[in-house]
């Protein structure tokens, strides 16, 4: 039986996406961004020109066009690199240096972005999605999205200050408590640190707080992910039971 392509359309579930939402999912621009082509007159939906911000899509039966080519969506993309040391966690640099983004510019098609992101010289997870949803909801702090890091130290920690990261540590911005630290090895140079905080630089400044210098910091997780198939430099796509668990926990 040959189904007519308007029962397929009226029996389809329309979702009601705001109309900057649904410029970035196409790959376009960020939602900021798209706010300026809205407000330029550049969107087009059912051939009627859109200039408010606030305007819903009825997706897929909506059709909108940006300067008269159609848009629509693109695949979802969950990539999760092993961040190597000297790349900057950004989308682009005036100034030339290495960014994150060459490392993943194979991965795919569609435009991804960092979620979050690691200083030049941590390495470690870091991950990529055009799922600006998700994206949202695992960098906001009350989902307590945990992630995992070695810190390498330039002299072995003292018990003391083990004590004093254990119960927490009041620095300018702020008091922080990590979820949980502990010794890696017998020096106690290396030090397994998990917290959920997304501060700026917030591992670093714990132990520069106590007169330490950080000289390795490694992110080995980040939720339920773990590096350990991932070698330095290299991706992988998620699989689509980390995505549904990855969801679950955003």
């Amino acid at each position: 039986m040959i189904n007519h392509p308007k029962l397929i359309m009226k029996n389809k579930k329309l979702e009601q996406i705001r109309l900057n939402r649904f410029i970035a999912m196409c790959g376009i621009c960020s939602r900021r961004k798209a706010d300026n082509l809205i407000q330029s007159g550049n969107i087009l939906i059912n051939n009627v020109k859109i200039t408010s911000l606030g305007h819903v899509v009825q997706f897929p039966k909506d059709i909108v066009c940006l300067n008269g080519v159609r848009i629509s969506p693109q695949k979802m993309q969950y990539i999760l690199l092993n961040k190597p040391k000297g790349y900057i966690t950004t989308t682009r640099d005036e100034m030339g240096r290495k960014t994150v983004m060459s490392l993943v510019d194979e991965a795919c098609e569609e435009r991804i972005v960092p979620v979050g992101r690691l200083d030049k010289n941590t390495t470690g997870l870091l991950l990529f999605t055009n799922d600006g949803k998700l994206a949202k909801k695992l960098t906001h702090p009350k989902h307590h999205i945990k992630k995992i890091y070695h810190v390498g130290l330039d002299r072995s920690l003292k018990k003391s200050d083990f004590i004093k990261i254990k119960k927490g540590i009041l620095l300018q911005d702020g008091f922080i408590q990590v979820d949980y630290v502990s010794f890696v090895d017998e020096s106690s140079r290396l030090i397994k640190l998990e917290i959920h905080v997304g501060k700026n630089r917030i591992v670093r400044r714990i132990f520069e707080f106590l007169n330490y210098e950080v000289k390795k910091l490694d992110r080995v997780g980040y939720s339920f992910l773990k590096k350990d198939s991932i070698r330095t430099g290299r991706w992988r796509a998620l699989t689509s039971q980390e995505i549904k668990l990855l969801k679950k926990d955003g």
